[in-house]
């Protein structure tokens, strides 16, 4: 979910002019978006199939299924095909300046607007939806995301003025590489996606 121009925004910040403020600003904006997302999903599947707590049955929890199924291939088709993207947005190169406002927008957008995380919310949200679950169950994947996204300013608080020097090559190796690990996760998912429909 964070692969691509979201963790790539938050090593730019992180080594920024103001990167505690603006890493944090970031982090709220991104908090914003994922729970609103999530918690829209959520209640809406739970509209759809019952009240909360109920785990939904037959024909409720195949369509929920098929429904997560869907969207986690389309994400997987995505990420394959914008594998090649390597080359960050021209508007990067300005984060080094960045004011928190703008941190916490640029966090609210790339975490709301971006398709892949959009996807990556509903299918959090359906799937806790899906299995019956409290709302608080979507916390811990808000939770997860914020904590990779936090992990460039956490490398800079351990790593001190080295992190100039690491996390810049760190964010190249993401900005190639970080396709691979997001369609691993993402087949895992499709796979206990499956597993749920063919058990029932």
């Amino acid at each position: 979910m964070i692969a691509g121009p979201q963790i790539i925004s938050a090593v730019f910040l992180a080594t920024s002019n103001n990167w505690a403020k603006n890493s944090l600003s970031y982090l709220a904006g991104a908090a914003v978006s994922i729970t609103v997302v999530v918690t829209a999903t959520y209640l809406i599947a739970k509209g759809v199939t019952g009240t909360a707590g109920e785990k939904p049955q037959g024909t409720s929890a195949h369509v929920l299924d098929w429904i997560i199924l869907t969207l986690v291939v389309v994400l997987i088709v995505r990420v394959y095909l914008t594998r090649n993207t390597t080359d960050p947005p021209k508007w990067m190169g300005r984060l080094q300046d960045a004011q928190p406002r703008f941190a916490f927008l640029l966090g609210a957008a790339l975490l709301g607007l971006f398709p892949t995380d959009i996807l990556s919310s509903i299918t959090a949200g359906l799937h806790i939806a899906r299995h019956g679950e409290a709302w608080w169950e979507c916390l811990p994947f808000v939770g997860l995301t914020l904590l990779l996204l936090a992990l460039p300013a956490l490398g800079v608080v351990v790593l001190g003025k080295r992190a100039n020097i690491i996390l810049p090559r760190i964010r190249d190796w993401m900005n190639r590489k970080a396709w691979v690990v997001s369609e691993i996760v993402l087949v895992f998912f499709a796979g206990v996606t499956i597993n749920s429909l063919v058990s029932g």
